[in-house]
């Protein structure tokens, strides 16, 4: 072409397209997710890239003026569901609605990872009418797999109607610590191929409803009875103890293809030589998962705000820490300001250093790859809820009927001197729980029982006068069914040994308090606290039915 005029409009429009968002990269391009992700990071300024590191949760029920802004300005990763925005499921998806709407309107159209827990059992943080279901442990008690790749599924099925794309679970930490409290019913059992058994079954059911699984709490909360809500624990085993407990869980499921995976605060000094936490940690995070056992998923941190965290230097400090250990997401729970602090000192990080710039900048493709994988086609979590299927679908009609069935199935027998209790034999009945359901289901096993209630809290310890209270109460009974829950319950339990001949316990969570009271002659494991689990322990009690689960924790006093 002899024209240089001609030349110059040629390249002149060439240079215009981008402006004119023609040929711009965009999420919903028709390229595969491997490459699109990598496009798309490339073309990212630094704040776009921190932005998609970034998942914050927000307080009430309606998206927050702070978290609006986070979508819109700063264009977060994405937002983490917590009880407190849960209260009323049609808000919440309209909630979901109103935050993807903003997100889509970024310069890529990159929708929000929409996350929560809900393990089933002890943790669900999206209540309402979602299912109450009889928990890991339950699942557990029965064995089967098919029970976890059920519950797996229905739990992911109502998330998806409430356009809720990413799950922090299955909890796949090994219970082999007995006053490992704040994991106990979350886990699946104390023997690591059984969990690992039961988690990937889980995971796929989950995967099945379109969910971005998220196993936790790498490499494992079950071997402390610390809560690293509350501090950092320590875990003093070395490197085969964990390849041999605590990783199993993790080397099966990253096989199969698990997308996403949970950092703990938790701290193992025989294998990193520090007591920094796993979440901050390079060796176990990069060397260990990463290289090791060759995952290339998603490493999300667990919440940031975390004692267990906190404790390891500043909040904006130990966030991008977590990011060079080898994590792709910070998880920021509640404070908007810790969050913009996080972001500044990345972003100043980044200006200094290109070896930082690079670390971030492949911790957000992964995150985009993740979302091109699970976020768009016809089988993605829909963006926007529908509050028809709201009302319609949550609870699962279909998921009901399998945790009631399930529910048998789980309960186990411990010990059963005079089992079945039947209800014509029983005498005059006592029920003794901090669960109105357990009071109120058994009061239609057994017509004209009468309650003693006392509060669920404090969790750790009992109330003298509850004791004193409940002996002499006890003293006009033939039979007293009691409900333990926590280590509350336990220590009221403990106390009423002089009364062992006409006491039958109805375990609910961990049955493992009793193995310290070895005395109880009659005892049944339900590990769930809902209705169901409720309901099929009395039913096993008074002999509708003989328990088959088993215990999957050891209850042996030696």
């Amino acid at each position: 072409m002899s024209n240089p005029r001609a030349v110059l409009l040629i390249l002149l429009c060439f240079w215009l397209l981008p402006c004119f968002g023609l040929g711009a990269l965009d999420f919903y391009d028709e390229a595969p997710a491997e490459e699109l992700s990598k496009s798309i990071a490339d073309a990212m300024s630094d704040e776009e890239l921190v932005g998609q590191l970034m998942l914050v949760g927000y307080f009430g029920e309606d998206p927050s003026k702070e978290i609006i802004e986070w979508v819109d300005r700063y264009e977060i990763g994405g937002i983490k569901i917590f009880g407190w925005n849960a209260g009323n499921l049609l808000k919440l998806g309209n909630a979901v609605s109103t935050l993807q709407h903003l997100s889509e309107e970024n310069r890529f159209s990159i929708p929000l990872f929409v996350a929560t827990d809900q393990e089933g059992g002890w943790v669900r943080h999206v209540k309402g009418d979602t299912s109450v279901t009889p928990g890991n442990l339950a699942i557990g008690a029965s064995g089967i797999a098919w029970d976890a790749y059920k519950t797996g599924y229905y739990i992911g099925k109502e998330l998806r109607v409430l356009g809720i794309n990413m799950n922090f679970a299955p909890t796949v930490d090994v219970y082999t610590n007995p006053k490992a409290d704040v994991i106990g019913p979350r886990a699946f059992s104390s023997d690591p191929v059984k969990t690992a058994q039961l988690s990937v079954a889980y995971f796929h059911g989950m995967q099945e409803a379109g969910i971005v699984c998220t196993a936790k709490h790498y490499p494992g909360h079950g071997a402390t009875d610390k809560d690293s809500h509350g501090t950092l624990p320590i875990i003093n085993a070395d490197f085969q103890t964990i390849w041999d407990r605590e990783l199993v869980p993790y080397r099966f499921l990253v096989k199969e293809g698990l997308p996403a995976i949970m950092s703990g605060h938790i701290a193992y000094p025989k294998i990193t030589g520090t007591d920094e936490p796993a979440s901050l940690s390079k060796t176990l995070l990069t060397g260990l998962l990463r290289e090791k056992i060759g995952f290339q998923g998603l490493i999300i941190t667990d919440d940031m705000q975390m004692n267990g965290a906190a404790v390891y230097g500043g909040v904006p400090a130990a966030s991008l820490q977590a990011i060079l250990a080898g994590n792709d997401m910070i998880m920021v729970s509640r404070d908007t300001d810790t969050y913009r602090k996080i972001r500044q000192h990345m972003l100043s990080a980044m200006r200094q250093s290109p070896e930082t710039t690079a670390v971030v900048r492949e911790a957000a493709r992964r995150v985009i790859e993740t979302k091109l994988r699970y976020l768009r086609g016809k089988d993605a979590v829909p963006l926007h809820p529908d509050p028809r299927e709201i009302a319609e679908q949550i609870p699962d009609a279909d998921g009901s009927a399998f945790f009631l069935s399930q529910a048998h199935r789980s309960v186990s027998l411990i010990r059963g001197e005079a089992m079945p209790l039947q209800p014509q034999e029983a005498g005059k009945v006592l029920l003794v729980g901090q669960l109105n359901a357990f009071l109120s289901i058994g009061a239609t096993f057994f017509p004209g029982a009468d309650s003693f209630d006392y509060d669920y809290s404090p969790f750790f310890s009992a109330d003298p006068q509850v004791i004193k209270r409940l002996k002499q109460r006890m003293e006009n009974y033939d039979t007293v069914v009691f409900c333990i829950a926590n280590p509350n319950s336990a220590q009221v339990l403990e106390e009423l040994k002089g009364f062992a001949d006409r006491i039958y316990v109805i375990s609910v969570l961990t049955p493992i308090y009793l193995k310290d009271i070895p005395w109880v002659e009659n005892a049944l494991a339900v590990y769930g606290t809902g209705r169901q689990s409720i309901e099929a322990g009395f039913s096993a009690l008074t002999g509708a039915f003989q328990p088959t689960g088993i215990v999957p924790v050891s209850l042996n006093t030696q």
